[in-house]
């Protein structure tokens, strides 16, 4: 997490002007913006192996990138927890986004998962 100090410009009355932010005797109170993490998650086969680590913010995030590199039963363990996460993926052709530039072909791949459900494993 990272604090930030915002400065705002302080009224006649000691209170900062157009600002929601807590404040004592005219000092403003740091602001704390909490940013997500990225985590990595070791991708496992029907065997148990760990056949790579995909990261991402998200569970579904690193889903999506094991769909993409064509992984349809993906199973990834969180690293450090015991939670393995069951997504079903696949990729699919769609055409390219409007406003999307001259280089890019006609059709790109596109990744979708869904979450299945998560398990607890007894041993890593």
């Amino acid at each position: 997490m990272l604090f930030y100090l915002l400065h705002f410009q302080i009224d006649l009355l000691n209170r900062p002007a157009k600002t929601h932010l807590p404040c004592v005797g005219g000092i403003i109170i740091a602001k704390k913006i909490a940013e997500k993490e990225t985590r990595n998650f070791a991708l496992r086969d029907k065997e148990g192996n760990e056949i790579g680590v995909f990261s991402g913010k998200s569970p579904r995030q690193a889903a999506l990138k094991a769909a993409n590199r064509g992984h349809a039963d993906i199973r990834l363990r969180e690293r450090g927890t015991k939670k393995v996460h069951l997504f079903q993926g696949e990729r699919v052709q769609v055409a390219k986004p409007k406003g999307a530039p001259e280089w890019m072909p006609d059709k790109i791949w596109k990744p979708k998962v869904k979450k299945v459900g998560i398990e607890k494993i007894e041993d890593i």
